[in-house]
């Protein structure tokens, strides 16, 4: 299993709202679906975080184990030497549904105020995704 390397990770964190994350998943079709998440977070060394609103195609796609893929995008990484190639990560992982506990919680208490802000009923769920892979825009394996 892959880890998220640490110089990636506080850009992670703070990609909202300027280079917000893109999460991609697969629809029934086969075709990936693209869409920004400004709730995407580092949970840990191993897991991506997100917060599920319940809307969209992505949302319906998304179960337990379900294969996701964030992509991180920030050009100025490239220049201070954090990521090659147009300063772009991948991050592949898999899906884990969390609607209560102790990691819904944690994940709503990370979460930024502007996605807070847009569910105040507090009516979506945490999404925790194990990494398994990082690479670069080349296919690369990203390293601390």
């Amino acid at each position: 299993m892959a880890t998220i390397p640490k110089k990636v990770q506080p850009h992670i964190n703070s990609a909202f709202p300027a280079h917000v994350c893109l999460v991609g998943s697969v629809l029934p079709d086969g075709y990936a679906q693209i869409s920004p998440r400004g709730s995407v977070q580092v949970y840990d060394d191993d897991h991506i975080s997100l917060w599920e609103r319940g809307r969209g195609s992505t949302t319906g796609n998304t179960e337990n184990g379900s294969q996701l893929t964030i992509y991180y995008s920030n050009y100025d990484l490239m220049s201070q030497g954090v990521l090659p190639i147009a300063g772009i990560a991948r991050l592949y992982g898999k899906a884990e549904i969390h609607k209560s506990g102790p990691v819904y919680d944690e994940v709503w208490k990370r979460l930024i105020q502007p996605e807070k802000d847009r569910d105040p009923d507090k009516n979506g769920w945490a999404v925790l995704i194990k990494i398994e892979k990082t690479e670069d825009l080349l296919g690369q394996p990203i390293t601390d």
